[in-house]
């Protein structure tokens, strides 16, 4: 793939794709939840940044965490409709 732009978006569902998700040094639990070390911290990691060590990983986006699969679990037991 080329490189992706820091305001690239997918074109099914808009999501930012120059984002700590899809990054290949996303480690969820690492400092920072990334294995680069010198990477400034970002907050939200499914939006858009300008980390210059960004590379988009082979995999693509990773799959949800433990702490977002229990999240999602809370949801279906509280909050049905």
């Amino acid at each position: 793939m080329e490189r992706v732009g820091a305001r690239d978006v997918c074109d099914r569902c808009q999501a930012y794709l120059h984002c700590c998700r899809n990054c290949d040094l996303f480690a969820p639990g690492a400092h920072n939840d990334c294995r680069e070390p010198n990477a400034e911290p970002v907050a939200d990691k499914g939006q858009g940044n300008f980390c210059d060590f960004f590379r988009l990983g082979a995999a693509g986006p990773r799959a949800a965490t433990a702490r977002d699969q229990a999240r999602a679990e809370l949801d279906r037991l509280f909050l049905r409709k």
